[in-house]
């Protein structure tokens, strides 16, 4: 958009125009702005120009299905763990064993090692965040020394 503001670029070329942008509001207003700047807009595999009419009306319908399927996933996603979830199904990363707790624990509370170097000692059985975490939460209990 810059360039396009710029008067860089005269033409702005896609592969497919609904990975251009995520809603039809966003794509109406590009659309606009390039066509107030004078830049044609192409997409290759949709095969709409929008130099012409026809490419500016399929242009908007397409955007418009294109958010209506991106909605309708959404939904269905968002159905599927909710469902998932009534049946006692776990969501998420699997739960860090006790023992590992208490291995990040030990070396948190002996060791200066950071929190890059407590995961490689682990062998890397729990994610950086979570050995941060678990630092961090094991390092501000202990007494701070005089």
């Amino acid at each position: 958009m810059t360039a396009a503001r710029n008067r860089e670029i005269d033409c702005v070329l896609v592969w497919k125009f609904d990975r251009f942008a995520r809603n039809t509001r966003h794509l109406l207003a590009a659309l606009e702005e390039f066509n107030h700047l004078g830049v044609r807009f192409v997409s290759v595999q949709d095969q709409i120009d929008t130099d012409s009419p026809m490419g500016r009306a399929m242009f908007i319908i397409i955007g418009a299905m294109a958010e209506l399927e991106s909605s309708l996933i959404s939904e269905r996603v968002t159905a599927g763990m909710r469902a998932a979830q009534t049946r006692g199904k776990h969501l998420g990363r699997p739960s860090i064993s006790k023992r590992v707790v208490g291995e990040i624990e030990e070396l948190a509370t002996t060791t200066a090692l950071s929190i890059r170097q407590i995961q490689s000692k682990i062998a890397r059985r729990a994610s950086r965040g979570s050995v941060g975490e678990i630092t961090k939460r094991t390092r501000a209990a202990q007494p701070v020394a005089l």
